[in-house]
């Protein structure tokens, strides 16, 4: 194997290279209000119980309303929504209904209060497990209760933040199921 040449790299900026997954759009609703954000701070914590772990800034008008209504509903779009992905993180839900604004169809969960984004992918709907770390460093626990996904595709082609604007997309699957001991897949 090669080894690759290194140079230093300013450590406040290693976010380009470990951001850790899809970007998601995270709706909420409590009581009357209701709000959808782009969110690309998060990671699986848990296989079983299903928990996810995602950073909600407190300056974030979600925030609030998920910490009031200990539930919300992490939506996965794919490349084609793209715009509209940004176009939900420069704006806020104080000043705008992000719903009406970018005509964003929903339905009804399940399990929770707050509503499916129709055109994503997936919608998986939570309710918050663990928020210790909320006050401290914004960052919730969720469990999912219940999982929405399209059976097709069975990879769809999803936005991953790099920073400083710049996204890229989900690239081929490669399987290399057969290496893997049955118990550790």
């Amino acid at each position: 194997m090669n080894q690759a040449r290194k140079a230093d790299f300013p450590v406040h900026n290693v976010r380009h290279f470990l951001e850790p997954g899809p970007v998601v759009l995270v709706s909420s609703a409590y009581g009357a209000e209701k709000d959808v954000m782009t969110l690309g701070w998060h990671t699986v914590l848990e296989f079983s119980p299903s928990l996810i772990g995602c950073m909600i800034s407190a300056g974030n008008h979600s925030h609030a309303l998920i910490k009031k209504s200990r539930e919300c509903v992490i939506n996965l779009p794919t490349s084609d929504l793209l715009d509209t992905v940004v176009a939900i993180g420069n704006c806020s839900g104080e000043e705008t209904d992000k719903f009406e604004q970018f005509s964003l169809a929903t339905e009804p969960a399940i399990k929770v209060a707050a509503p499916l984004l129709t055109a994503c992918h997936a919608c998986f709907e939570c309710r918050i497990y663990d928020d210790s770390l909320v006050n401290k460093l914004n960052f919730f626990v969720f469990e999912v209760v219940k999982a929405h996904v399209a059976p097709s595709p069975r990879h769809p082609e999803t936005v991953h933040y790099c920073g400083d604007g710049e996204f890229m997309l989900s690239g081929k699957h490669l399987s290399r199921r057969s290496q893997f001991r049955p118990d550790m897949l």
